[in-house]
């Protein structure tokens, strides 16, 4: 089943999926690789090397721009997203753009995909940020990951959690305690959970892909370009001129 984080985040993204779309697709681009939003971009990192014949999945497709973009670099992608409302615009850009990326409804912890299946996994922001279990996440990327396959992924960075998420001058003071992983929840009159993120330090992080046994190959901390001057949420030149916003993990299956 389903955990209370799983439920409440699909039920959260359905409701939000058009608004996310019209304010953040011109800069996610309908086939484009953006890992976060300080805006690098896989076609410039190339975190993933050459995919051309690679079989990859995408964990958390959103309206899968980026699997669309790794389509036109030539690899053979599969998405999936827990959210049908961001599917039917995987759909919708699907159609406008002539590049069709195959797309299934599911939940990152239990992955319906067969074992050593792909070359690659990636996921910007995708998933990891809202399921209760990552570990479980991180076993299932291993299972249907092919001996010697890679998984890179981006996350808020973990010091974000000590600030508030404020892209102005507030949001340069810490006013709360890194080590405290109480999740952020909202709830609706209710009491009912409607939406959830999970925080886990940098050592969290990097302790669950050990005992996932993914090996960790690189980490990346992207600096905020200079002429960016996009807000996205908590995110902006201010800050990001003095935090670090992402963190992106590379791993392998070894």
């Amino acid at each position: 089943m389903p955990s209370l984080s799983s439920r409440a985040n699909r039920s959260w993204w359905d409701g939000n999926a058009d608004d996310y779309q019209v304010e953040h697709g011109g800069f996610l681009r309908d086939t484009g690789f953006v890992w976060c939003p300080e805006g690098l971009d896989e076609a410039e990192a190339r975190l993933l090397g050459d995919v051309r014949g690679q079989r990859v999945l995408e964990i958390g497709c959103g309206a899968a721009q980026c699997a669309r973009w790794l389509v036109t670099q030539g690899a053979e992608v599969a998405a999936f997203d827990i959210s049908h409302r961001q599917l039917r615009h995987s759909q919708r850009i699907d159609l406008d753009t002539g590049v069709r990326v195959p797309v299934v409804q599911a939940d990152a912890e239990a992955l319906p995909f067969a074992a050593e299946s792909f070359d690659l996994a990636c996921s910007a922001f995708g998933a990891l940020p809202f399921v209760a279990d990552p570990a479980a996440v991180f076993r299932e990327v291993r299972r249907v990951l092919r001996p010697g396959g890679r998984f890179v992924f981006s996350v808020s960075h973990p010091i974000r959690w000590a600030f508030p998420d404020d892209p102005g001058p507030r949001g340069l003071t810490s006013d709360r305690s890194y080590f405290d992983r109480s999740p952020y929840e909202e709830r609706d009159e209710h009491g009912r959970l409607t939406y959830v993120e999970h925080h886990r330090t940098m050592a969290d992080w990097v302790n669950l892909l050990v005992a996932s046994e993914l090996t960790v190959t690189g980490l990346l901390e992207p600096e905020w370009p200079q002429g960016h001057e996009q807000v996205w949420g908590g995110w902006s030149p201010l800050r990001g001129r003095h935090l670090p916003g992402t963190a992106i993990f590379s791993c392998a299956h070894t």
